[in-house]
């Protein structure tokens, strides 16, 4: 039979270890990508990870082999570790040993965890992964197989699984980036910061298509006066050039001009030259620009 002595030093020794799991708890924990209490079992290699995206950037780094580069396969992870107790067992919201929440949203589908709720996750079946920014401001559109904010149900341009290809400046892939993209006029889908970089580096087409993807009937204007004021010498004025428009994709035949062509159609200067003189005449005026 227990003696209460024995009983009250159980008692304060499982309290004090209750306490000392709590503080584990509210410490620091996950990695750079999730606040969680786990780790994985990738079923790929056999390795443990905080995350897939730990997992995936040191086999895809650039000292791995590229024949033995891989993603992980997310929906096929089996096993998980509890941080705290280091505990392996099956996917599962709470440590079978210690108790403990691995993560405040947990998606049993995606064997995913994240403490961070605020980012507002949830589960979309269609797209077949987690997507953050609540379910209730986003819609799902079969035409591109991807999920897009609210705002634009009825006026984005639709094309065939939008979001399944790599970003058009940094490759990645876009479909289950936690970064966030923004869906250019076009239809196109890229990251929203690489956007800006382009714009930073003066850029404003479609990096797939090459429409423009903002108003530009200002730069317009800007250009029509520099080429009214920029006089070709005599033997180019009659020269006249095909030009393809990259905003309506109308062809024009205009009068060449060492500034810019504009599409006779939308008055747009988004153009290139399709044909025209001899090589020479680009070779003269790559003397005159110099």
């Amino acid at each position: 039979m227990e003696s209460s002595g024995s009983k009250h030093q159980s008692i304060s020794h499982s309290s004090r270890t209750d306490e000392s799991l709590m503080e584990m708890a509210s410490g620091p924990y996950g990695c750079s990508h999730y606040k969680r209490r786990c780790k994985i079992r990738a079923p790929c290699c056999d390795e443990i990870f905080d995350c897939r995206h730990c997992h995936d950037e040191l086999k895809n780094s650039i000292e791995v082999d590229p024949l033995r580069r891989h993603d992980i396969p997310r929906h096929e992870i089996k096993r998980v570790i509890c941080s705290l107790c280091n505990t392996e067992q099956d996917v599962q919201q709470k440590c079978v040993k210690c108790g403990i929440c691995m993560g405040e949203y947990f998606c049993s589908i995606c064997n995913f965890f994240d403490d961070d709720v605020s980012k507002n996750q949830y589960h979309c079946d269609r797209c077949g992964i987690c997507r953050t920014g609540g379910k209730e401001n986003f819609f799902h559109c079969n035409g591109c197989g991807c999920c897009y904010s609210n705002q634009l149900k009825d006026s984005h341009t639709c094309i065939e699984r939008a979001m399944h290809h790599n970003c058009p400046v940094c490759f990645e892939y876009l479909f289950d980036t936690t970064k966030e993209i923004t869906v250019l006029f076009c239809g196109h889908t890229i990251h929203l910061d690489c956007v800006k970089e382009m714009e930073r580096h003066f850029k404003y087409s479609c990096p797939v298509c090459s429409k423009s993807y903002c108003d530009m009937s200002r730069v317009w204007e800007k250009l029509d006066e520099e080429v009214a004021s920029t006089a070709m010498p005599q033997i180019y004025r009659d020269k006249m050039v095909w030009i393809l428009c990259n905003d309506c994709g109308e062809t024009s035949e205009v009068n060449f001009h060492i500034v810019a062509h504009k599409c006779l159609k939308c008055s747009s200067y988004n153009t290139r030259q399709t044909r025209g003189g001899p090589a020479s005449c680009s070779s003269r005026i790559q003397e005159m620009v110099g």
